[in-house]
């Protein structure tokens, strides 16, 4: 009999919102340890204590520093889900270490910035990974293996809506400003721009939005200051192939039945994911007046995966995807060169927004 692995010993930089789901999805992966976290604010770590408990993590040392955690832990992997505008610092003071790395989306808040982690992580053995997490929805995946099938033909036109609640409060109310998130297009539709580019296999060319904050946030104040992120987006991407995409993003819709919905249209016919149903939706062309020929394919979420987040599963797909690249490594599947692009559309998408006019994107 095989010997059993030993397990891998996982460190999380940033024990908020998104590192708590974190913990509970690193549970569920059999020879994933989670041994340490680190935070600037100690209710965060008292609070991630309370979730490595329920999630049966035991022993996790806790740390107000993240060199601290790395110099005293002999960590195989660290997750970064510390605020959208510490990933650069945090990545590059990591950057030189034996350490695999799973830093969460978006990968910075600049072009600049996150142009130079793909620099970086360029001349690095060790595994990196960028959290985009979307296309590792159950639903969504399957939904992107019939479109690349060719089931709908040569897709030429693709919607991708988000209609949700608003921004949810964070510690120091860090994402109620473009400074800290890289605004509402990179801080939530850097996955969105990720999954146009895996679905369409292809680069855009071109980018047009329009958009406001016309609802949300309107009435807060922090240190006198109002906040500045967008509730609601159009953008339009064009393709290399003359393909086009388009994005609509509404975050004050909190009463939607179906918070993301995907549509992929091709000479063939029309395929749509739903999300949180997880239906696939089949639509060939039938000519006019003809009946309709409608599919429904309904594909399930392993039940303890959607409960451990709020990323319909997500999440623990990713990791154990993560986890074993981590284990035998693989090559990354989602790579810093994927966030670097996704943080470009959306950078390039509020540009559009301020400017009234498009913006060419030359990706090479």
């Amino acid at each position: 009999m095989a010997a059993k692995r030993p397990d891998k010993r996982y460190g999380l930089i940033g024990a908020g919102m998104m590192g708590y789901e974190h913990i509970m999805n690193l549970a569920l992966i059999d020879g994933a340890q989670l041994v340490a976290m680190s935070d600037i604010t100690p209710n965060s770590l008292v609070t991630g204590l309370q979730i490595c408990a329920m999630a049966g993590f035991e022993g996790v040392a806790t740390y107000a520093d993240h060199m601290d955690m790395v110099r005293a832990e002999n960590l195989n992997a660290v997750i970064i889900a510390s605020p959208n505008f510490t990933h650069h610092a945090i990545v590059s003071d990591l950057i030189d270490l034996p350490i695999a790395i799973l830093c969460e989306k978006p990968l910075c808040t600049t072009v600049e910035h996150a142009q130079d982690l793909v620099d970086k992580v360029a001349g690095r053995d060790a595994l990196f990974w960028t959290g985009l997490e979307y296309r590792y929805m159950p639903p969504v995946a399957r939904f992107i293996e019939r479109v690349h099938s060719g089931e709908a033909g040569s897709i030429k036109m693709l919607s991708i809506r988000e209609h949700r609640f608003p921004f949810l409060p964070k510690v120091g109310d860090w994402n109620r400003f473009s400074e800290n998130t890289g605004g509402t297009l990179t801080e939530k539709c850097c996955h969105f721009f990720d999954l146009m580019r895996v679905i369409m296999r292809e680069e855009p060319v071109r980018i047009y939005a329009s958009g406001a904050m016309d609802v949300n946030h309107l009435d807060e104040r922090y240190a006198g200051r109002t906040p500045d992120i967008l509730d609601n987006a159009y953008v339009i991407v064009d393709f290399k192939s003359g393909s086009r995409a388009v994005l609509d993003l509404c975050m004050f819709a909190d009463g939607s039945e179906e918070q993301e919905e995907i549509y992929a249209l091709g000479e063939v016919g029309k395929l749509e994911v739903k999300i949180p149903s997880g239906n696939v939706i089949w639509s060939p062309r039938t000519g006019f007046n003809n009946p309709k020929k409608v599919e429904i394919e309904s594909v399930e979420t392993d039940e303890a995966a959607l409960k451990a987040g709020s990323h319909h599963g997500a999440t623990f797909f990713q990791l154990t995807a993560f986890h074993s690249a981590l284990i035998s490594g693989g090559a990354p599947v989602v790579s810093a060169l994927d966030g670097l692009r996704s943080v470009q559309m959306g950078i390039a998408a509020h540009r559009s927004i301020e400017t009234g006019l498009p913006v060419d994107l030359d990706f090479g």
